[in-house]
């Protein structure tokens, strides 16, 4: 039984074993109209609003001292994670978010990049870091200790986070549609109600969690310089 509740996160498209269901991350793309990039339309216009809110508050947690333009790797990441968050919503696309791979190569990447920026040009200030002001002297070893696996698994947690929340969506619609098939009209008809709130449930999950990895990204950027 979970073999086969689990089966639909599996890729099953397979050509030359390459699985070819990994290209659909890339069909966000495909979402952006061609007269976006020439002539100002409602699309454009939506864009920009929802770009410029966000480089707005992520400019604010990174601080004023952030390099220029560092603000649009984060927004880059907010509609890539969106897209294809959404895209698992619709039948038969693979969802490439449901996947510790994808999601855990975003976030250590992120992560790695962070950490060796933040070694190699704020040394002293990733030392500070590590213990919080007015800590006693006693306790420093211990604190260093703990912040240390707190950063270490950082990755991890924000791989986790989005991963485990576009299964529990998708796992629980999926567990509806099959107990639909022997029941009678007017619980089905109950149960198709059911089925239409959580997909909007799931819509907005799709967005917050693509909201939260950028704005946890931005924030571990942010230490480190």
């Amino acid at each position: 039984m979970m073999n086969n509740l689990f089966s639909i996160f599996d890729p099953s498209t397979n050509l030359f074993n390459f699985p070819f269901n990994w290209i659909s991350t890339f069909i966000g793309l495909l979402f952006i109209p061609l007269s976006f990039w020439f002539l100002p339309n409602r699309h454009y216009l939506l864009w920009n609003f929802i770009s410029n809110k966000l480089h707005n508050e992520f400019k604010t947690l990174l601080g004023p001292n952030s390099i220029n333009g560092s603000t649009f790797i984060f927004i880059s990441l907010f509609f890539f994670i969106l897209f294809n968050n959404f895209l698992g919503l619709f039948p038969y696309i693979f969802t490439s978010t449901s996947h510790l791979n994808m999601s855990l190569s975003l976030s250590l990447t992120l992560w790695l990049s962070f950490m060796i920026y933040g070694w190699l040009n704020n040394t002293q200030h990733m030392f500070i870091h590590m213990i919080p002001q007015g800590t006693p002297t006693i306790l420093m070893p211990f604190m260093v200790l703990i912040e240390t696996i707190s950063n270490i698994i950082r990755p991890g947690t924000l791989a986790v986070r989005l991963t485990a929340n576009m299964i529990a969506g998708h796992l629980l619609l999926t567990l509806l549609s099959n107990t639909g098939i022997n029941m009678p009209n007017y619980l089905l008809i109950i149960l198709i109600i059911v089925q239409i709130l959580l997909l909007i449930l799931e819509s907005a999950v799709a967005i917050i969690q693509s909201y939260v990895i950028s704005i946890l990204s931005t924030l571990y950027s942010s230490e480190v310089n």
